[in-house]
């Protein structure tokens, strides 16, 4: 390792893509005092140690939103570089889940029918999940 060079953080992070009746995909606002906030995500949080990536999503929903998981499937894995960490970031697709979504971090929320979800101003980490949530949501509708 060169003198002086850090390396940066990785964070290991799972994501949830939560569908309503309407086909319409769910995604959060960073809430103010985090980072990047006032950016859009796709509902989840980082992975604590010792905890498997299902745990964590459960764990994450239930205290972000309030629902209870019944069923998810792995959809993809990625990563990305931001400058100051790196995200690898497991994407879920929620086949079932209890409750009503609602906000319980300060996060706004809302419903985007998968194909407009190139408009909305995601996280870069996030965007690449958008094709396949595109393809994904015709062939489970």
């Amino acid at each position: 390792m060169a003198p002086g060079f850090m390396p940066i953080p990785t964070i290991r992070v799972v994501a949830a893509a939560l569908f309503d009746s309407r086909g319409r995909v769910l995604i959060a606002q960073r809430p103010p005092g985090t980072h990047m906030a006032g950016r859009w995500e796709f509902p989840g949080g980082k992975i604590d140690a010792g905890e498997s990536e299902l745990e964590a999503l459960r764990r994450e929903l239930k205290e972000e939103l309030g629902v209870a998981l019944q069923d998810a499937e792995r959809l993809l894995e990625l990563s990305h570089e931001y400058p100051e960490r790196r995200i690898e970031l497991c994407m879920w697709h929620v086949t079932r889940y209890s409750g009503e979504p609602q906000s319980l971090d300060g996060q706004s929320l809302k419903w985007v029918d998968p194909a407009e979800l190139e408009r909305e101003d995601l996280l870069e980490a996030d965007r690449p999940i958008v094709a396949a949530l595109k393809g994904f949501a015709r062939s489970s509708a």
